[in-house]
């Protein structure tokens, strides 16, 4: 019998709110099972970046990320939140250690090739490209990882990766060796079929279920992202994976019952 994986992503609302952080890292530090943090941005670095004058170029809503914005998300991700999350942890007394992808090149990414559009410092990854070998080791040694959303290509260039996409991959590469369950944590019941009431939480998705949601255009643009990852999970071989509010997390982790249910 394989041994319990959680991987937890939260997001950039909840890094904005130190009240609320705080309150999710207890009961995130709470967990008994072997456990890996993944988080986002927050306000911070787009706020650093009016500051120092440089603009944040989208693209049909996608990030450019280029070498002055790299810097300043590399800076903030991997710096200033990634250890104000691992110094919060080790005050309620949870062993963990904060990674960006470059650290023991853990997590190696490629530069986003498109036919259109330059990214630019943007990286994809894919289940290979997790040291997965490593991270066990850590794992083993009773240490939570806690990654930032930046990546490297081993040739010397950082680039910004999307976090819901590390936590999805990171938990497909480690489901060979755990049982995985991947939660993604964010400021709703769950996936609501109607954004404006907290009531109307869809218990289970499938892939066909998503598709005619996605169709009939019920779901909310910000949630796709989540439900493509979290589909992308379900899909090779981890075990669980569900949608939850953040402040929901150690009720889930004891009854199972909180959120939105990713399934086959």
């Amino acid at each position: 019998m394989q041994e319990k994986l959680f991987v937890v992503k939260i997001g950039g609302a909840l890094i904005d709110d130190e009240e609320l952080l705080n309150q999710f890292l207890e009961q995130f530090s709470e967990i008994k099972e072997k456990k890996i943090l993944v988080h986002g941005g927050g306000k911070l670095a787009t706020t650093l970046a009016d500051k120092l004058g440089i603009e944040q170029k989208l693209i049909n809503g996608r990030r450019i990320t280029d070498k002055d914005t790299l810097d300043i998300v590399a800076m903030v991700y991997a710096g200033g939140i990634n250890k104000n999350i691992v110094a919060k942890l080790q005050q309620k007394k949870c062993k963990a250690i904060g990674f960006s992808g470059a650290d023991a090149n853990l997590i190696k990414a490629k530069k986003r090739e498109h036919e259109e559009i330059d990214f630019g410092f943007v990286g994809d990854i894919e289940k290979k490209s997790i040291n997965k070998k490593l991270i066990s080791k850590l794992l083993k040694l009773g240490l939570v990882p806690v990654f930032s959303a930046i990546t490297h290509d081993k040739k010397g260039h950082l680039f910004n990766t999307n976090a819901d996409t590390i936590a999805s991959v990171l938990a497909q590469a480690l489901s060979v060796k755990y049982d995985v369950e991947l939660l993604y944590c964010f400021d709703k019941e769950g996936v609501l079929e109607d954004v404006d009431n907290p009531q109307s939480v869809i218990k289970n998705i499938s892939e066909e279920e998503f598709s005619t949601l996605k169709d009939e255009g019920k779901l909310h643009k910000g949630i796709l992202p989540k439900l493509e990852n979290a589909l992308g999970a379900i899909k090779n071989n981890v075990n669980k994976v569900f949608l939850i509010k953040e402040t929901q997390l150690k009720n889930h982790i004891e009854n199972h019952h909180e959120g939105t249910e990713i399934c086959l």
